[in-house]
């Protein structure tokens, strides 16, 4: 996996989500129709990317307990991408490797199609615990590159979902990447707008443009700026933690109920936050530190997500793309009753 350029900024964009349903097959492969043309796919790379996502939707109707399905437009330098990401609730795939070399496995599990979707995408990543659930990363250039380009991996991806009944998402994440005397440097930030539905959307829209600004100054000073910023709207529970690998160091500061931690093997460290909203009421910031190993992941998320899950639980995620280890926590993390945002940090090494 290698970095992304020096400086680079990614940010949440809109995600399509779909829920599994009768009808599934015919939307998703309607939706990545529209998002391929949108990125300026050739015909014969529309209908590939269509035969892919039909299959993973066909996929989840046949054998899922419960799924959906996203589609968004992800953007690099000079390059853009549709992303599928399909998760469930089981029953899972007990062997990945058989279902990817033939294209299916035993009747009743979720391995049919993988194949194909695998062959179809420049990208590609699948994650499954049996009995639990599968996640499925697939991604589309919109110009086909060589294998060397195409395994080109940000080193930070987040996944934002709203409330059932909502179009808009309260919850919002931004990054920044840099070069360090030793690799990389990124900086994120987690935020989670009060309450849900447009006004809550509106105080993430503004906390990633305060960060755009400030994203090169300590956490501290980011969280004050984003205080000043988010006055006069709903205020939100905001968390900036910036990785520094040169250092080995990660450094958090947060405001409310942002849950943030880093992940190394089994182990958990978490970084806490303080009391308060921002934009409304700033208590006295915190800044806290811990280690960061060239093999620790960085995961930041809302209160959208239950804190109660564990590394444990997810046998060889943390050694998968971030766009795909934060679609299977929040798949299996996510509460339906909130919206729901994680975003995820792990270096070229990890």
């Amino acid at each position: 996996m290698n970095p992304v350029a020096d400086g680079h900024g990614t940010e949440a964009e809109d995600v399509v989500w779909m829920r599994l349903g009768a009808a599934l097959d015919a939307v998703a492969r309607r939706e990545a129709a529209r998002l391929a043309h949108r990125v300026g796919m050739s015909a014969d790379r529309v209908a590939e990317v269509e035969l892919a996502v039909t299959e993973a939707a066909t996929n989840l109707q046949k054998y899922a307990k419960d799924g959906s399905l996203a589609l968004r437009i992800v953007r690099l330098p000079g390059r853009a991408a549709v992303e599928l990401l399909s998760l469930d609730s089981g029953p899972g795939i007990p062997d990945l490797s058989a279902a990817l070399a033939d294209g299916v496995s035993s009747r009743g599990t979720l391995g049919m199609g993988l194949g194909s979707i695998a062959r179809c995408a420049d990208t590609f990543d699948v994650h499954s615990v049996p009995g639990v659930g599968t996640a499925l990363l697939a991604r589309f250039w919109s110009v086909r590159v060589d294998g060397a380009l195409a395994d080109v991996e940000p080193w930070v991806a987040g996944l934002t979902r709203p409330i059932s009944g909502e179009t808009v998402c309260g919850d919002s994440w931004a990054a920044r990447t840099g070069e360090g005397p030793d690799g990389g440097v990124v900086t994120v930030m987690m935020c989670d707008g009060l309450g849900h539905g447009p006004l809550a959307a509106l105080a993430g829209e503004r906390a990633r443009a305060a960060f755009r600004t400030n994203a090169h100054r300590p956490p501290e000073l980011i969280v004050r700026a984003l205080h000043d910023e988010l006055k006069g709207t709903r205020g939100a529970a905001v968390a900036v933690a910036r990785a520094d690998r040169s250092r080995g160091t990660v450094e958090h500061c947060g405001v409310g109920n942002i849950s943030a931690c880093v992940v190394s093997g089994d182990k958990r460290s978490a970084l806490l936050s303080v009391p308060g909203i921002v934009g409304h009421q700033m208590p006295t910031l915190r800044t806290y530190q811990v280690p960061w190993e060239r093999s620790g992941v960085l995961v930041l998320h809302s209160d959208g997500l239950s804190d109660r899950w564990s590394p444990a639980s997810f046998p060889g995620l943390f050694r998968r793309r971030p766009a795909l280890i934060a679609a299977q926590i929040l798949g299996q993390a996510g509460v339906r009753r909130d919206d729901a945002g994680i975003v995820v940090v792990k270096t070229a090494d990890s």
